[in-house]
């Protein structure tokens, strides 16, 4: 299994000032279609179809365990077939996000816009703990959201099953 390591933070708004000043560069923007399959407090497992910029998709499948700042995760591509097969019969509303990918000072960071709720949050991914413990964020960056239940996918993805 691999590791996800992530901090993930509140953005009152996309930092459009920051990219105008040339801060931040636009790598690529992407809408993902997140769904489901089955979950536990610690455990889950989603599927997701992924729209780049040209309109070409790209679907995989996860299995995400435990909470916090460091997380085991397996993902892999699979086909669009395998993707219809596992939704066709289910009546499951997706979690729609458009995924800007940004540069930054020699970072990376990926800032995902809710469709269906009013959240922006970025995320920045590590490669070890310890880069994520001493990581200090922008200044654009607006308050850590750690552990807030609240602001997980899984959690935002769950109440738009219960709106319908």
């Amino acid at each position: 299994m691999g590791k996800e390591i992530e901090r993930k933070y509140l953005l009152d708004a996309f930092p459009e000032a920051e990219v105008e000043r040339g801060a931040l560069q636009v790598l690529s923007r992407q809408t993902i279609y997140q769904t489901y399959l089955a979950y536990s407090a610690k455990e889950e497992i989603r599927v997701r179809q992924i729209e780049d910029e040209k309109g070409e998709r790209t679907y995989t499948h996860t299995f995400k365990s435990g909470h916090g700042m460091v997380r085991e995760e397996i993902e892999y591509a699979i086909s669009g077939e395998l993707y219809e097969q596992l939704l066709s019969r289910t009546k499951l509303t997706p979690l729609m996000k458009v995924r800007t990918t940004v540069a930054c000072d020699g970072a990376k960071f990926e800032i995902d816009e809710y469709k269906q709720v009013d959240l922006i949050v970025v995320e920045a991914e590590f490669a070890d703990l310890s880069a994520a413990q001493y990581f200090i964020p922008p200044a654009w960056f607006g308050r850590e959201l750690g552990t807030e239940d609240e602001y997980r996918n899984k959690t935002l993805w769950l109440q738009l099953q219960t709106a319908e």
